[in-house]
């Protein structure tokens, strides 16, 4: 914010160069605060000076000392310049709220949850809608503007998204309690195949992962049941009817089923957040994104 002040021959530059330099204690750091050149700000206070017919600094090689008078100005440009922020503080604050629709499609709502909850606070005039779908869903709700925000797994890099990493966590797989021996908490990726396997609709990255390394250690998987979602999906396995699969950070809490890791791959899912490039201006995106930091 810049505030003008001319009458009586003061001009706001000269009092901020002179400001700067008090703050400092010197004119080469007030020019690196001020991003300007040592001469320019020299010139400044120098004109300041000239004006009203005072010396406010005492310079002594490269040291600069207040005189009495500068002193005095001094403590004026302090209470000056720390009004002038807290003017610009209220006017941000004064801003008109933001306002709108926030639309969120992800494969794991887990990995946005906290986010939306700060989003709320700062802006709870935007009403925020949460869907779940597979990564090709997400990816086309977004092209097809029907959302503002995706989080999908195992990405790569497209020349139409903008990519926010929100961290890496294993694949593991989940039975109902008495399905699989008590105490066995893991399991090779080639015995998978051993048992009734509940997989995701083709389309779930985490169903692609698992295939992907499944092949790697020489394995055919042969789903024996495939339903569409992950609640469902959960519904399933905690009757009793197989392994189901999912990320460690989308396991949560459920007292039905038991996890048990996969040894003998890599089954790593890289969670993103992921926007359009065409709509990195949007507002509620920008705000959005803002608060994941």
């Amino acid at each position: 914010m810049i505030v003008c002040v001319e009458e009586n021959g003061v001009r706001y530059t000269q009092l901020r160069a002179f400001h700067h330099v008090a703050l400092a204690g010197g004119f080469s750091r007030a020019a690196e605060l001020l991003q300007q050149s040592q001469p320019s700000v020299s010139e400044q206070v120098r004109r300041l000076e000239v004006a009203h017919d005072v010396l406010l600094f005492d310079r002594a090689g490269r040291k600069v000392q207040l005189t009495p008078a500068g002193e005095e100005l001094f403590a004026l440009t302090k209470s000056f310049f720390e009004m002038e922020g807290g003017i610009a503080t209220h006017l941000q604050r004064s801003r008109a709220a933001l306002e709108g629709q926030l639309r969120i499609v992800a494969d794991s709502a887990v990995h946005v949850t906290a986010a939306i909850g700060r989003f709320r606070v700062s802006h709870p005039k935007v009403a925020v809608s949460l869907w779940s779908g597979n990564t090709e869903e997400v990816l086309a709700r977004l092209r097809a503007y029907d959302a503002e925000v995706g989080v999908v797994g195992n990405i790569g890099s497209a020349a139409d998204l903008d990519q926010v990493p929100l961290g890496d966590t294993p694949i593991i797989a989940i039975a109902a309690h008495g399905l699989m021996p008590h105490g066995q908490d893991s399991i090779d990726i080639r015995a998978l195949d051993h048992w009734p396997l509940v997989m995701r609709e083709p389309g779930s990255r985490t169903r692609a992962k698992l295939e992907e390394e499944a092949a790697r250690a020489g394995v055919a998987f042969r789903p024996a049941i495939v339903v569409e979602g992950r609640e469902a999906m959960r519904e399933v396995v905690a009757s009793g009817a197989g392994l189901g699969f999912v990320s460690r950070a989308e396991f949560g809490y459920d007292s039905r089923l038991r996890r048990i890791a996969i040894s003998g791959a890599e089954l790593g899912m890289a969670e993103t957040l992921v926007t359009l490039r065409a709509r990195s201006d949007v507002p509620v995106v920008r705000a959005f994104l803002n608060v994941l930091t």
